[in-house]
């Protein structure tokens, strides 16, 4: 199934998962594919802990992606507060990845450290020369305009790599409720619900492939 979106920023691959558990296996198809297309003379993958704070998580991922292909590095990128997106050090690293994988946790964390700073920038810059950018859970649900507020409230302005786009992950088309909610913001499109163990790819011409076990849930205003 092929599902057309509108980027803000130049990618090679954007690989928007809804969640689930890499440990399990949910997610193996998806990464699979996503390791094929990182580029051959690159194979590490630069790890954002920033929605979880928890640098045990890119450990765990390491293990798993070196079972895929056992040339490949996982770096933990320690961005944490506003201040590690500024350090050049993690600039550089995000900069010669051959993947940027960002790891769930909570919405709020992922866009008060990197919204519109050095380390957005640099993904940015990843992204388009060929990089691999991928997020699973609530880092996934921030590449929209806005996002849901993890912490009580409505809504967050989030990082808007997909023009006009609401995102929800861990979809469960019985509970709409909040993609609906970010559907009713101001300049929102399209929503897009992503259920778990599933994936949006997208690439450089903004056609966009289903990944994965679940389909996407698109509502388009009229």
């Amino acid at each position: 199934m092929k599902l057309a979106v509108r980027l803000s920023t130049p990618v090679t691959t954007l690989a928007l998962i809804g969640g689930g558990e890499f440990s399990f296996g949910e997610t193996r198809e998806i990464d699979e594919l996503l390791v094929a297309r990182m580029p051959a003379d690159r194979r590490t993958i630069a790890f954002l802990p920033t929605a979880s704070g928890s640098p045990e998580y890119a450990q765990h991922l390491g293990a798993y992606f070196q079972k895929i292909d056992p040339s490949l590095e996982v770096i933990n990128v320690p961005i944490y507060r506003g201040r590690d997106s500024r350090r050049q050090k993690n600039l550089n690293t995000i900069l010669s990845a051959g993947m940027i994988y960002l790891g769930g946790g909570v919405t709020n964390n992922l866009l008060a450290t990197i919204r519109e700073s050095p380390t957005d920038i640099a993904m940015r810059d990843a992204a388009a020369n060929g990089t691999v950018i991928a997020a699973i859970g609530a880092a996934a649900s921030c590449f929209g305009i806005f996002t849901r507020d993890m912490r009580g409230g409505t809504f967050l302005p989030a990082l808007a790599w997909l023009a006009h786009t609401v995102i929800d992950t861990g979809f469960d088309p019985q509970h709409d409720d909040a993609l609906r909610r970010l559907m009713s913001l101001p300049d929102v499109e399209l929503g897009l619900g992503i259920p778990p163990k599933t994936a949006l790819v997208a690439g450089d011409d903004g056609e966009g492939t289903i990944a994965g076990e679940g389909q996407i849930a698109a509502f388009r205003k009229q």
